[in-house]
């Protein structure tokens, strides 16, 4: 279609247009736990270049100097804290909710992103996760179910006391695709003779996060606090070809997700333009959950 003079969308196609307010988060104090993993490394990045004041906090001391100077060179000090955070301790939640506060003043957003996880990307490609249902270690499983099930609702009330004392608050949870539907154990079939699996540890304290959402969602509701949850499926992190292979053949879509393709879902359940959702789960897994 030619578009001249006399077309009526001649004019509107020459306008600049601008985003909608509500989608800003800039000002917004935003602490995300577990942020220096993937997820949490581009979510908090991505949050520092929209204009948000980001906490970040992790149990991983190992990794903070890479993340910190990376932060460090790209964004003044005003706008970021680094907090070491364990969230299976109620005393080191406690701080950290402390600190957000002592420095920003407030808390106006909490993504629990800290969690227990078996990984099948290339840097943990030297881990086997061989051992199958009725082998698991229960030693494991009770590990996870510590951080990832009794560390997110400890944080998440200490959030809670300080959401409270402001009137308004948003919660945004990190579920998983295994939190509605079973892993599908092919996908971790590479044909070396090495069936792996992925293991129950994870689908079974995941599992919880939907419901703990819609809990804290009704529960406050009337008291000013948001609750949501993401849903992210497979992360692309140099993967290798088996896997790639495996995915693409299994998911609706063809293939994994791009780090920054999780920017406008949490930036949207982070903002004002979702101020009328709480108990939802948005779904960003390529379609792995349709089928």
């Amino acid at each position: 279609m030619n578009l001249n003079e006399s077309s009526p969308f001649a004019n509107s196609m020459q306008q600049p247009y601008h985003t909608h307010a509500s989608l800003s988060i800039a000002g917004k104090v935003i602490l995300i736990t577990g942020a220096y993993g993937l997820i949490g490394q581009t979510v908090s990045i991505s949050f520092l270049d929209q204009g948000a004041y980001i906490i970040l906090a992790d149990i991983d001391t190992n990794k903070r100097p890479e993340v910190e100077n990376v932060v460090s060179a790209r964004f003044p000090e005003k706008q970021f804290l680094f907090q070491t955070l364990d969230i299976t301790s109620e005393i080191s939640c406690a701080n950290t909710v402390n600190a957000a506060v002592q420095k920003f003043g407030r808390l106006d957003v909490l993504i629990n992103n800290a969690a227990i996880d078996a990984k099948f990307d290339a840097e943990q490609s030297a881990g086997k996760h061989n051992a199958r249902f009725e082998n698991y270690p229960i030693a494991s499983l009770r590990n996870s179910v510590d951080v990832n099930l009794i560390g997110t609702i400890q944080i998440t009330q200490q959030v809670c006391r300080q959401m409270l004392r402001q009137n308004a608050g948003n919660i945004i949870n990190v579920a998983s695709t295994y939190s509605l539907v079973a892993p599908n154990q092919t996908l971790y079939n590479f044909g070396d003779g090495q069936q792996q699996f992925k293991p129950v540890d994870y689908v079974a304290s995941k599992s919880f996060i939907p419901n703990f959402t819609r809990y804290v969602a009704t529960f406050y509701a009337r008291e000013g606090i948001r609750c949501n949850a993401i849903v992210p499926h497979a992360i692309f992190n140099n993967h290798e070809t088996p896997f790639l292979e495996n995915f693409a053949r299994l998911s609706p879509m063809g293939r994994m997700c791009d780090r920054d393709e999780l920017t406008g879902p949490f930036t949207f359940l982070a903002s004002d333009a979702s101020s009328y959702m709480t108990g939802s789960l948005l779904s960003v897994d390529g379609g792995w959950t349709a089928w």
